[in-house]
């Protein structure tokens, strides 16, 4: 059981690795396409079109490619002085608190999916685009499916978590001693 649960945890940590590789892409291209701009605005009096349209949307999609990332690394806020505290005197209440907090997290990320879902169908069904025909345009729906993907990574990151946490509440065991590279609690 645990060598299934430690094989699924490197399958999703791959793919949200891979979604983070994307974002990092994206943000390099908006770095190329906003100097681009500015070198065509300074230069040749001729701005690249669509640019602060291409920069909003890519920014909401940088983020969703990188939240399950991360998650995974760490680097969501959050009081870690309670929480080492406890691991140290207690670490059923801090394993059962890293619980509560990632299913919190994953129902609240769920209702985010749920809510993007239709935006994601209505925008595709439509064609809806950003922009002014004739000068720009780009469709909307690439984001608002990136944004379905990145909740997904998230809800799998979040669900590996607390099923981590739950395992170490049942177990009793000390979390500090199974910690992978990842920085996950072994399982």
């Amino acid at each position: 059981m645990l060598t299934l649960l430690q094989r699924l945890q490197a399958v999703i940590d791959r793919v949200t690795a891979g979604l983070n590789v994307l974002g990092t892409v994206l943000i390099l291209a908006l770095m190329v396409l906003i100097n681009a701009d500015v070198v065509g605005r300074g230069l040749f009096l001729s701005p690249v079109s669509g640019v602060p349209e291409l920069v909003s949307m890519s920014i909401v999609a940088i983020v969703f490619l990188q939240v399950g990332q991360a998650f995974r690394m760490g680097r969501f806020t959050r009081t870690d002085a309670l929480i080492n505290g406890l691991q140290r005197r207690v670490p059923r209440v801090r394993a059962l608190l890293e619980f509560v907090y990632c299913a919190a997290g994953f129902f609240i990320i769920a209702v985010l999916l749920q809510a993007s879902y239709p935006l994601f169908i209505k925008a595709w069904d439509r064609n809806t685009f950003v922009g002014t025909v004739g000068d720009f345009i780009a469709p909307i729906w690439p984001v608002k499916l990136v944004i379905l993907i990145g909740c997904t990574a998230l809800m799998l990151q979040l669900a590996m978590s607390a099923v981590r946490a739950a395992i170490l509440v049942y177990s009793g065991q000390n979390g500090d001693a199974d910690k992978t590279e990842s920085g996950h609690d072994a399982v």
